[in-house]
């Protein structure tokens, strides 16, 4: 089970702090990943961590999203910063069973519920 949380408004230029806890997986065997999706459009690989801490960026959020783990609490995070009105969107958290960082969506076999995340002045 995933529980995404942290969503919100901000004003272009500001920052949001996403969480994902994860439960019911070995989280220090899956990797985690983030992705988001705006109405009529495909989902969008966004960032993952794998199992050993290695790190992707989709290129459009590359220099100001960090994704990061805790593996005390279960936890992946995602700092946003410097946000763009098109990074308006709704931000699903999803786990992966190999364990390696990946922004392929079919490759997820977990996913939890979207946070909106909105982005204007």
């Amino acid at each position: 089970q995933l529980q995404a949380s942290g969503g919100g408004v901000a004003r272009p230029g500001g920052s949001l702090r996403l969480s994902c806890k994860v439960s019911g997986v070995s989280f220090d065997e899956y990797s985690t990943g983030w992705f988001r999706q705006v109405p009529g459009k495909e989902r969008e690989g966004v960032s993952c961590i794998s199992s050993d801490d290695n790190t992707e960026y989709a290129d459009s959020v590359r220099g100001r999203f960090t994704i990061s783990s805790d593996n005390t609490q279960n936890t992946v995070y995602l700092q946003m910063n410097s946000l763009k009105p098109e990074d308006t969107a709704v931000y699903y958290c999803a786990a992966e069973g190999t364990g390696w960082a990946t922004l392929v969506s079919s490759d997820f076999d977990y996913w939890g519920q979207g946070t909106q995340v909105t982005v204007s002045s």
